[in-house]
């Protein structure tokens, strides 16, 4: 829904999202144990610091720098991007994977598409 709501307010499909290109590509990523970005967050997730996760890696993570770039973007987009925002602290170092989960967790529930009107992956 956040990666969606991004690409709306910068002018994209939102049916792009839906296919291989887009959810797939996330469903890789999430899953998959050959995904670079997944072994670098549970890295961060069980406590590695950001150089000590980078160090173990042997590739290039791209989450770490699209991370920033995601930040930025939803700034200047207006767009509210909870997950991609606690994820952007924790790689800056500015909060702990513990307290942004709890953080997640605890916050006010809202639609997570309120954006969306029913025809947008139509």
């Amino acid at each position: 829904a956040e990666i969606t709501s991004l690409g709306l307010a910068m002018g994209a499909r939102a049916h792009t999202f839906a296919g291989l290109a887009g959810l797939g590509d996330l469903v890789v990523t999430c899953f998959s144990q050959h995904s670079r970005n997944r072994g670098f967050g549970e890295r961060m997730g069980a406590g590695k610091s950001l150089q000590e996760a980078t160090d173990a890696m042997t590739m290039v993570v791209e989450g770490v720098k699209t991370t920033a770039s995601v930040r930025e973007l939803a700034e200047r987009y207006h767009v509210e991007m909870p997950i991609s925002e606690a994820v952007a602290r924790v790689i800056a170092g500015e909060s702990t994977p513990h307290e942004e989960v709890s953080a997640l967790m605890t916050r006010d529930p809202k639609h997570e598409a309120a954006h969306l009107d029913g025809s947008a992956f139509a």
